[in-house]
């Protein structure tokens, strides 16, 4: 059984992606880092990277009188479970719609186009590698 890992919201993901990008941090740091595409207030800054140390999103360490916040989840495991909701709560559990819904909207690349086919051939390669029960 997987841990449960608490959902961030939209706010919490933005300061998440802050110390992914740059490690564990001040509070200061990430609000100035946030200030550049809307302007946030510090204590609001202050106020929500504490709940996230509640919630358990965040690991705190006092440095001096300071104290520093690290990402308690990894970059990869939060993506993994925001997809696996997205899937089970829009998409049916159908992965294949995510994707036919993801492509049909948005304008990939013929680069893009050519890395999604080598990826779909190399999962096409490893199913049928697998052996037969």
């Amino acid at each position: 059984m997987r841990n449960h890992i608490p959902k961030p919201t939209e706010g919490e993901l933005e300061i998440l992606a802050v110390l992914w990008r740059h490690g564990a941090s001040t509070v200061r740091f990430v609000n100035e880092q946030m200030g550049g595409e809307r302007p946030v207030g510090y204590t609001t800054t202050l106020k929500l990277m504490q709940i996230m140390f509640e919630k358990g999103l965040l690991h705190r360490t006092l440095t001096g009188k300071t104290h520093v916040y690290a990402a308690a989840l990894s970059e990869q495991d939060t993506r993994q479970q925001l997809l696996d909701r997205l899937v089970d709560t829009a998409f049916e559990g159908s992965a294949m719609r995510l994707v036919m819904q993801a492509l049909g909207r948005s304008r990939s690349t013929p680069e893009e186009l050519d890395e999604i086919r080598r990826f779909l051939d190399q999962l096409s390669d490893s199913t049928s590698n697998e052996p037969k029960s």
